[in-house]
């Protein structure tokens, strides 16, 4: 097994060979004068399983070919197997018809994906479910839910929580992680005008006196978070805090959530954070990388997946 790493997260790529205990592969991801992608592998792949980590992140298109490019060099290299572990899958937003004349481009990006010669993917906590069947090829998507209970359990107590889908969309995700954690839920209902802008309309559920749980898979603009915030507190909650997988956290969206009525913002590290999130009083970073580690290894060693989340 060998694992290799584009520019997009090399912190997560190193912590996660740290827990497998082997180092990263070589290779070289660079740019020409004219900003195409350039790589070579340096190192032998031949018959190798080899897993290739890069996730989608800000500069979505950049990193995106960066992976494309890596997995056809290791494809032209012979190697056994390659996973595409991406642990934000972007595009993933655009996953249905949202209008006349618009693209699914979770569906194309799936298929450069595999038309690139990946053999299988791994992801974290996709946007919607049926982006697995997007892709003709085995594909894991794995959940963060047991690193954020994990944390809630050692720092909530278990009484006095709440957990809230910030959209009807997140019901699912959110009643997963309060059955885990034996909390009540409850739903904001809200209504989106237009892409990164919510109007929240209505709180579905009685949260006075409880301190409240939002709970989601991607925070981009971070306006839904703190227009659900500002009315959760309003209804009579005592605090409000939220888990997300995926910190996008576009443009001022730090600044916004620093400035927000949200006790604690925690992201994990799928995403590379900057620095502004590093520095900001309110935001938290949890590692993904055990997870993620311990799902390469039971690929690589064909074993079950999907137990980690039992």
């Amino acid at each position: 097994m060998k694992l290799f790493a584009g520019n997009s997260n090399q912190p997560l790529a190193e912590a996660i060979a740290s827990y497998l205990d082997f180092p990263l592969g070589e290779c070289t991801v660079r740019r020409f004068a004219d900003m195409e992608v350039f790589v070579e592998i340096l190192e032998n792949v031949r018959g190798e399983d080899v897993f290739v980590l890069q996730s989608t992140s800000y500069p979505a298109n950049d990193h995106l070919m960066e992976l494309l490019i890596m997995i056809d060099a290791l494809r032209r290299a012979s190697a056994r197997r390659i996973t595409a572990v991406i642990p934000y899958f972007g595009y993933a937003r655009q996953d249905r018809k949202v209008g006349p004349r618009t693209p699914i481009s979770a569906k194309l990006t799936a298929n450069l994906i595999t038309h690139a010669g990946a053999d299988r993917v791994l992801t974290l906590d996709l946007h919607s479910g049926q982006i697995q069947g997007f892709f003709d090829i085995p594909t894991d998507n794995l959940y963060a839910a047991p690193v954020k209970v994990k944390d809630i359990k050692e720092n909530y107590s278990k009484g006095k929580v709440m957990v809230v889908s910030p959209d009807v969309g997140g019901v699912v995700r959110a009643r997963g992680l309060a059955k885990r954690i034996g909390a009540p839920l409850a739903i904001i209902d809200k209504r989106r005008e237009r892409a990164g802008e919510s109007v929240v309309m209505n709180v579905i559920g009685d949260v006075e006196g409880h301190s409240c749980i939002l709970v989601d898979d991607i925070v981009d603009s971070g306006g839904t978070l703190c227009n659900a915030a500002e009315a959760l507190l309003k209804q009579g909650a005592t605090e409000v805090s939220a888990y997300i997988t995926h910190g996008v956290l576009s443009g001022g969206s730090v600044a916004r959530v620093s400035a927000s009525d949200l006790k604690a913002l925690v992201i994990t590290d799928s995403i590379l954070p900057t620095e502004a999130i590093r520095v900001a009083r309110n935001i938290r970073v949890l590692p993904i990388a055990p997870l993620l580690g311990e799902a390469i290894k039971r690929t690589s060693d064909e074993k079950s997946v999907s137990s980690l989340f039992d």
